[in-house]
């Protein structure tokens, strides 16, 4: 089995692709270059960070123009720099 494990500080974020398609109230249909990219992701790896804030497996929010796509074995991801990975998404309970 072979798999992805990002090196010099760079986290492996698991894209997911959205299968809906998309229109205006005018029933155009928007094309894929031209939706806005998300921006979270699943973390698939981690390389060696110290001290890290996230874990496999976290949703995190990271920055918009950051990192590089790559497909590996049919999947999609985003490797980008630890230090472009802006927040984590929680669960919480309402007060």
């Amino acid at each position: 089995m072979r798999e992805l494990q990002p090196v010099n500080q760079n986290v492996l974020i698991e894209l997911t692709e959205d299968s809906h398609e998309e229109k205006t109230a005018g029933g155009i249909i928007i094309p894929d270059s031209a939706k806005a990219k998300k921006n979270i992701g699943k973390v698939a790896a981690i390389s060696n960070v110290e001290n890290p804030e996230i874990a496999v497996g976290d949703m995190v929010l990271y920055k918009e123009f950051s990192g590089n796509e790559v497909e590996f074995e049919g999947k999609k991801y985003l490797l980008l720099p630890y230090a472009d990975i802006l927040s984590k998404v929680v669960e919480t309970d309402e007060i």
